[in-house]
Order: structure tokens, then C-alpha cells, then sequence
């Protein structure tokens, strides 16, 4: 009886060390992982600063790289309907014609990319860059919803030409519109085409439902043809367009991708001056945004899809708008299956337009002015200007 007693007293004193030893080894392991995680806080940190810097660092680089002493070089902020939006305005020479470019996406603003690839452009116009409303540096969440509209952003567009024409003392402008650009700058010059000398149309929207089926159909047969074995897959369990509305943003993101990969979106994306790659490093590094604002451009870039997706579907400019009462240029990137050449043909041929031009560019994809710059430029100021070499 007391050897049993003696036993259970041992077996208890030996539980109990045992548990004052876990407690011992957890309150070291909570030492060693209070330390490491500090050490981890404090790496991600100096990492993010680092980080922070080196980007600050390239804002101020980039803004001394493209400073112009003379002329005009400033960003300013102007009230379009009611919203703060914010515009970007260069030129050697105040006195040359303006030229507003207005940005695609929705979403999308081309501020930076327009002023690093197509700086020769300042030599003959005032170039003004405009980040719509909740786009980039205007992007603002307390902009009403309801407002973000192609209405009224059409409305913002003829508000800042009005203010441009004002400011900067020209009876007219020029209008380029990028992509979902164009839409708003058909329906603007439709709207005033008193207040332009002519629309360049670049990556020009025509129907947008019809893009996107024959964007798919593109897709899927390059898909097949490469031997993508994935990429058949997965076009496969994609629906034709058009989309389902609440799965709109995830159907068309998918097939994009694919769209990229295999060249209908940029023709040479290792060697263009532009790709997905570079165009993050040019947001992030443009000396225009606050890094907050470089983040900001992306989150606008979402919101304006997500609220202007059913408005895109709704455009059909062959039945509603099918004469400009000013010249009108189409470039058009012979690759591009975003906004396929075929309905930019069959628009060119139905528009009724003082004078017309449809011009490609053969080794493009659906951002010809970004992926053969110095061939844009030419045809601005030879074409569109109407200036040729060797002439005063």
C-alpha cells in the first residue's frame, strides 16, 4: 500500500515537471516567435520603404527627364459637371493647335503613356491629357455613382473642350479617342462639331457586342491553331458573347487574357513599346500620380468597368450615328481583336463625313499609337495637320 502510494506521488511530481517544462519550452517558443515575427514586421518595413523610396525616387527622375522649360508643362485640376477631374497639358508652343486625347478603358487614363511614348507630338500641338471622371488622378470615391455615366461623361468631354477652347484661345480643337475614347468622342463631335477641326478615331469602337464575338471567335481559333492546349480549354468554358451581366467582368477578363497571349490585343508584346509589364512601371513611375493615386488608377479602372459595362454594350454607331460633320481619321492596328478591323471597315464605309481616312498600321495590334509611335506622330502631322515635308 505505501509502494503504491510512493508510486503515484512519483508518477504525479513527474507529471507536474513535465508540464513545468512545456510551459518552460512554449514561453521560449513564444520568446523566439514574438523576435521573428518582430523581425519579419521589421524587414517588411525597411522593404516597403525601400520600396517607397526607390518609386519617389523615379517620380522625381522621370519629372526632370520630361521638364520643358518653355512652353506650356503644367497638370490642373477642372470642374467637369460637378466633379473635380484633373488634365494634363504640354506643347513647345501655346499658340499651336490643341489636341485632346481621350483616354480608354473605361478606366484607363493614358496621361503618362501619351507624354513618355508620343512627346513628339508636343512640337506641333498643345497635347491635353484628361483623366475622366473616376479614372487615375480623378478617381474619388465619393464621386456619385449615378453620375458615372457615358452620358455624362460625353458631357464632361464637351465641358473641357469648351474650357480648352477658352483657356487657350482656339475656335477648335482636334479629338482623339482611344478605344472606349472613341465612343465618347464620336458621340461628342456628334454633339458640337462646331467646336473640332477633326475626330481621330484610334482602336475605334463601332459594336460593341459584334467586337466581342468576333474577339471570341478569333480567340478560340487561335487557341486551336497554336496547339494551346490550356487555352482551349478554358475558351471552351467561356460562353459566347454576349456575356451574361453578372458575369460580364469575369467572362470578358478571361478571355482577354488568352486574347493577349495569343496577339490580338498588342502584335509584338516582347518588343512594343507598351505591354502589360511596362505599363504597371510607366503608372507607378509617373511623376503626374501620388503613389496613392498610382493605386487609386487601378481601383478606377475596376469601378469603371463594373458601372459602365451596360452602356458599352449599348453602342452601335453604324445605326446611331452614322454621318460626323468633320474629317475623320481611323487608325487601325491591322492585329487588333479587341475592336476588330472589319467593323472600323464597315463603319469607314457607311460614314457620311466631309472628308475620311482609314488608315492602318501593319505590325499593331489594338494600340497602334503606342506600338508604332513614330508612325502615329507622322500621320498627325501629315495627315491630320495637313503639313509635309519641306513645306513652311
Amino acid at each position: 500500500m505505501h509502494s503504491r502510494r510512493m508510486r503515484g506521488t512519483r508518477l504525479l511530481r513527474g507529471r507536474e515537471q513535465k508540464l513545468e517544462e512545456t510551459k518552460l519550452m512554449f514561453r521560449r517558443w513564444g520568446i523566439v516567435g514574438a523576435k521573428f515575427l518582430a523581425t519579419v514586421v521589421a524587414l517588411a518595413i525597411l522593404v516597403a520603404t525601400a520600396g517607397w523610396s526607390y518609386i519617389s525616387w523615379n517620380k522625381s527622375k522621370t519629372a526632370r527627364l520630361y521638364a520643358m522649360p518653355d512652353g506650356i508643362n503644367e497638370v490642373r485640376a477642372v470642374e467637369l459637371g460637378g466633379v473635380e477631374q484633373w488634365i494634363s497639358l504640354r506643347g513647345r508652343d501655346e499658340a499651336n493647335p490643341v489636341l485632346l486625347f481621350v483616354h480608354g478603358g473605361p478606366g484607363s487614363p493614358a496621361m503618362p503613356f501619351i507624354r513618355q511614348h508620343l512627346g513628339a507630338l508636343e512640337e506641333h500641338f498643345v497635347v491635353v491629357n484628361w483623366d475622366q471622371r473616376g479614372a487615375g488622378k480623378s478617381y474619388d470615391g465619393s464621386i456619385p455613382v449615378d453620375t458615372m455615366t457615358l452620358d455624362q461623361i460625353v458631357e464632361d468631354c464637351l465641358e473641357l473642350t469648351d474650357y480648352l477652347r477658352q483657356q487657350l484661345g482656339a475656335e477648335k480643337i482636334y479629338l482623339a479617342g482611344m478605344s472606349w475614347g472613341s465612343i465618347v468622342g464620336v458621340h461628342a463631335v456628334d454633339r458640337q462639331p462646331e467646336w473640332f477641326h477633326a475626330y481621330i478615331g484610334i482602336g475605334q469602337v463601332v459594336h460593341f457586342v459584334r467586337s466581342e464575338q468576333i474577339s471570341y471567335d478569333f480567340t478560340r481559333e487561335a487557341a486551336r491553331t497554336s496547339g494551346n492546349y490550356q487555352a482551349v480549354t478554358e475558351m471552351r468554358e467561356i460562353p459566347r458573347p454576349p456575356y451574361p451581366d453578372d458575369q460580364f467582368i469575369e467572362l470578358v477578363s478571361a478571355q482577354r487574357r488568352w486574347l493577349y497571349k495569343l496577339g490580338g490585343v498588342i502584335y509584338d508584346p516582347i518588343d512594343a513599346t507598351i505591354n502589360q509589364q511596362k505599363t504597371l512601371r510607366t503608372l507607378f513611375f509617373a511623376p503626374e500620380y501620388s503613389i496613392l493615386e498610382s493605386f487609386n488608377a487601378m481601383r478606377g479602372n475596376a469601378q469603371s468597368v463594373t458601372l459602365l459595362k451596360e452602356d458599352m454594350m449599348e453602342v452601335d454607331f453604324l445605326t446611331q450615328v452614322p454621318s460626323l460633320e468633320v474629317p475623320v481619321f481611323f487608325i487601325q492596328g491591322r492585329h487588333d481583336y479587341v475592336t476588330p478591323g472589319e467593323l472600323v471597315e464597315e463603319y469607314y464605309e457607311l460614314l457620311d463625313a466631309p472628308e475620311k481616312h482609314l488608315l492602318w498600321f501593319e505590325f499593331s495590334g489594338h494600340t497602334p499609337h503606342l506600338e508604332q509611335p513614330r508612325g502615329f506622330v507622322r500621320i498627325m502631322v501629315e495627315r491630320v495637320l495637313g503639313w509635309q515635308p519641306g513645306e513652311n
